[in-house]
């Protein structure tokens, strides 16, 4: 008998049906939903309804959905499914940071990181499954790229820690696995769900985008309608040691770099350079020097990050002592400085150490 004669036909079909007959009405935005809704016949604040049933409520199954009739739930039923991400592991740090991994339904694993300090409740976003970009000192540019994450997935990021820990996030840093620049579209989209007061009710002035520096992305984000907060990983003030270090930079030239963050600085937010320091890499106090000439007239803060290690990379943190001398040259600046106390080191959660590294292997 060939394998084709055992294949069980009624699941094939109750296969197709699930997940290529119906929609999954999560991928909606809230504005296409309201366009599906008129297609219906259905007026249009059923679909402000069904949107919080998903996104507040974390509704998996149109039955729970109590405030619509049974009539037009069994209608949506037969229509539409409701599928995403789902938690797969958790990990907890002393600190109390967790970090999560999600499981997408193509089989794939996102890391997703959850900080509180008091009332401010952090989550670090994923937008990639992997990075393509290889900075050479983050454990995610081990994996290389599997895909984007679409709208929805991401979104559901935040949504699945709200639900495991009945608490309400504060603020968004899209800094977790890939380039946030480089799925734009779907990371904007995410941000409508994000910010929607139907969706996850997060304020814009509370989120931000990190980026090594793109350029064609960094324009689009300048004439578009967000007004999120920007951090530029910027780490080396040389462009030679950026290209080195980081290939992205080969295409993204320091000089264009800065000019854009000037001016997103005086057009929407006060820009961030992320600065990891790295033991005998970057942090000498003559980095510090080209670091502030490089910045000069810039409107910005600077973040110091001390490099969290990670077991695949050969990069150490720097001395308590060298952290702090170069911290002190750079509060001469203008600029404000922040130096950062990572989390969730033990776990690896911490900046630059989310990777499923089982699947390098």
């Amino acid at each position: 008998m060939s394998r084709f004669e055992i294949f069980d036909i009624d699941s094939f079909a109750y296969f197709c049906y699930n997940y290529l007959m119906r929609d999954n009405i999560k991928s909606y935005s809230l504005n296409a939903m309201m366009d599906r809704m008129m297609n219906l016949d259905v007026e249009q604040y059923r679909a402000e309804q069904i949107f919080k049933w998903i996104w507040q409520k974390n509704a998996k199954d149109f039955s729970v959905m109590t405030n619509l009739s049974q009539e037009f739930r069994r209608e949506l039923s037969q229509k539409f499914i409701i599928a995403g991400v789902n938690a797969e592991t958790l990990l907890m740090a002393k600190d109390g940071s967790r970090k999560y991994s999600l499981k997408t339904e193509d089989a794939e694993t996102i890391e997703v990181v959850f900080i509180p300090e008091g009332k401010r409740k952090t989550v670090c976003v994923s937008t990639q499954i992997g990075c393509p970009l290889g900075c050479q000192f983050c454990a995610t540019g081990l994996m290389g790229l599997k895909r984007n994450l679409k709208a929805y997935e991401i979104a559901d990021e935040i949504r699945i820690i709200q639900e495991d820990t009945d608490e309400k996030v504060t603020n968004i840093v899209f800094m977790g696995m890939g380039e946030p620049l480089l799925n734009l579209k779907e990371v904007m989209e995410a941000i409508e769900i994000i910010r929607s007061p139907m969706g996850l009710s997060v304020s814009q002035r509370h989120t931000t985008i990190s980026t090594v520096g793109l350029i064609p992305g960094l324009e689009k984000l300048l004439v578009s309608s967000l007004k999120v907060k920007l951090a530029i990983s910027l780490n080396f003030a040389d462009q030679e040691m950026r290209k080195e270090m980081m290939p992205a930079a080969r295409k993204n030239p320091l000089r264009q770099i800065i000019r854009l963050a000037r001016e997103y600085s005086l057009k929407k937010n006060m820009v961030t350079f992320e600065y990891v320091l790295m033991d005998k890499v970057n942090d000498r106090i003559a980095d510090a020097r080209q670091l502030l000439r490089l910045l000069k007239g810039v409107p910005s803060k600077i973040n110091l990050i001390p490099y969290n290690p990670h077991p695949l990379l050969p990069f150490k943190r720097p001395s308590d002592k060298k952290i702090q001398c170069f911290y002190n040259y750079l509060l001469a600046s203008p600029h404000t400085i922040t130096l950062r106390k990572s989390k969730g080191q033990e776990i690896l959660a911490a900046c630059g150490q989310l990777a499923v590294i089982e699947r390098k292997k």
